[in-house]
């Protein structure tokens, strides 16, 4: 049975691929967002404060805005048939290559170019639909040619991070550290890797905020009159 997260997003789906039943389709304009993070940033209290903000600001016809972050690959799975038990790899960078390469001999799973180009077709898909919030997979370089895609990073000084993660997930500084370090080498290594792309690179997104300095909330409202002011 699919979790709960997954359900939603399956609801998600078939809201925007379904016709209304009465009077025309939609004539707003559909757009999406994209957030690359370092770890600790608040990036998913950001989404969310931006999912409330845009519907707020939405018009009467618009998407219900809806946010793919660890949903995104429970979708991956459902889309290409593939086993649950395979979530412990898609993490970002978190397939090796001596687990690729085994994998490869014995088939034990699919190799991670595949499932990372897997995961791309399902967020082009997202994407295209309109009304969602990507966040990490490097989204940004993955719909980069999409006009009506946003593409925000989010950053804050480690010491900070390394507090809101103690604070957060109730790890020892130490250990929290070392997370935000190893979490920023692997989603570096992601977008090095597969797509040839610096993750630190500003050419790459439309906007980068400092969310120790803005806060999520004004960072949320940022972003989202940003959005709604794109063509």
């Amino acid at each position: 049975m699919m979790n709960a997260s997954l359900d939603r997003c399956l609801s998600f789906i078939s809201s925007q691929t379904t016709p209304a039943a009465h009077g025309p389709a939609p004539t707003s304009v559909r757009r999406a967002v994209t957030i690359s993070r370092q770890a600790g940033c608040g990036a998913v209290l950001v989404a969310e404060k931006l999912t409330r903000y845009l519907q707020q600001h939405a018009p009467p016809d618009g998407v219900a805005w809806t946010v793919f972050d660890r949903e995104l690959m429970d979708k991956v799975l459902a889309d290409h048939n593939l086993p649950k038990y395979l979530a412990q790899f898609l993490p970002e960078d978190r397939a090796s290559q001596l687990e690729d390469t085994l994998a490869d001999i014995f088939g034990v799973h699919p190799p991670a170019q595949k499932v990372v180009q897997q995961t791309a077709e399902t967020m082009l898909r997202l994407a295209e639909l309109g009304g969602v919030i990507l966040i990490g997979r490097a989204g940004n370089i993955v719909t980069a040619k999409l006009p009506h895609v946003l593409h925000v990073r989010l950053v804050a000084p480690l010491e900070d991070r390394i507090e809101r993660i103690c604070h957060d997930e109730h790890k020892s500084p130490a250990a929290a550290r070392h997370f935000c370090l190893d979490e920023e080498q692997a989603r570096a290594r992601y977008l090095k890797t597969y797509f040839n792309a610096d993750i630190n690179d500003p050419l790459n997104y439309h906007v980068i905020l400092n969310t120790s300095r803005v806060g999520y909330d004004n960072a949320a409202r940022l972003i989202g009159d940003a959005v709604l002011r794109l063509g």
